[in-house]
């Protein structure tokens, strides 16, 4: 509690709300506080909050992928950090406030491994995601034993499904069951291979939207 000797201007010491006195080599001084912004509402604060949910919305939703996809970038940061840091600051578009991820972009997995050849997927049977690809095993870095890392996200239930040890990559498809309740939903799709220890993966490789049966 602040005290005021010889009236307001003179011998205050301590605070009174957001005013402070004090004495300085036989000065008296006041000086006001300021006032602590405990919720900032600047456009900058704002746009910045609206990207960095949108970025946590989507890398919650598909962290059981992004938590191998980028095990290896996790130095001195957890792996779900690493696709928060990477995802935000690279693959968020939009016009403010409104932000969104641009797919197309945001890498769900990061690694050196070759990545997947001539990938396309079919969405024609209900309940279900066939991923395809060509066997590239004899080239680059890629092994005949790597396995495929299926991911389909659904954006309006904020969840996906998601496969880390899939087919090898010289069999060229795998078949991702999904929920009934994707059914009339748009869902983004990915692919990425994982050596068979586990030991590097690849970048992924975004494979467009589709409408689920």
């Amino acid at each position: 509690m602040g005290k005021i000797a010889q009236g307001i201007l003179g011998g205050l010491s301590g605070k009174v709300g957001n005013i402070i006195g004090g004495s300085w080599k036989g000065i008296d001084y006041i000086r006001i506080k300021p006032s602590s912004v405990a919720n900032p509402r600047t456009v900058g604060q704002v746009n910045q909050r609206n990207k960095f949910t949108v970025t946590l919305e989507f890398i919650q939703a598909v962290k059981p992928f992004i938590q191998k996809g980028y095990k290896f970038l996790a130095v001195k940061k957890t792996a779900f950090n690493a696709a928060m840091s990477y995802v935000l600051n690279n693959a968020i578009t939009g016009v403010e406030p409104d932000f969104e991820v641009d797919y197309a972009t945001a890498l769900v997995s990061r690694g050196g491994l070759s990545a997947a050849l001539n990938p396309s997927t079919d969405l024609a049977t209900a309940g279900e995601v066939t991923f395809n690809w060509d066997d590239n095993s004899a080239e680059g870095n890629a092994n005949a034993t790597d396995k495929a890392m299926l991911l389909v996200y659904n954006p309006s239930k904020k969840e996906s499904i998601s496969l880390t040890d899939g087919a090898d990559r010289t069999v060229g498809t795998q078949i991702v069951a999904i929920p009934t309740t994707y059914a009339g939903d748009t869902v983004e799709l990915f692919i990425a291979f994982i050596t068979a220890d586990g030991s590097q993966v690849s970048n992924s490789t975004y494979l467009g939207s589709g409408i689920a049966n």
